[in-house]
């Protein structure tokens, strides 16, 4: 990971901003300590592809259909 002093990163903060948006991190110090990072955006979550476990999960018909008697009590008794 590279590192730069303030005043350098000053210097170059459009090309280190092109360099995190590549991927690449940068260590900003003052007076050689580090002090922050840039580094890129995390990535954007990936787009939900609709169908793509087809034939592979089974829903039962009844699965939406009440609870019997004695499973609804017990979730009602205290």
């Amino acid at each position: 990971m590279k590192q730069l002093n303030i005043h350098e990163a000053k210097a170059k903060l459009s090309s280190l901003v092109d360099q995190a948006a590549r991927g690449k991190s940068i260590i900003i110090a003052k007076s050689g300590t580090p002090l922050a990072r840039l580094g890129p955006i995390s990535e954007p979550a990936r787009k939900i592809k609709f169908g793509f476990m087809k034939g592979e999960i089974m829903i039962a018909d009844d699965f939406d259909a009440p609870l019997p008697e004695a499973i609804l009590r017990a979730f009602e008794s205290d």
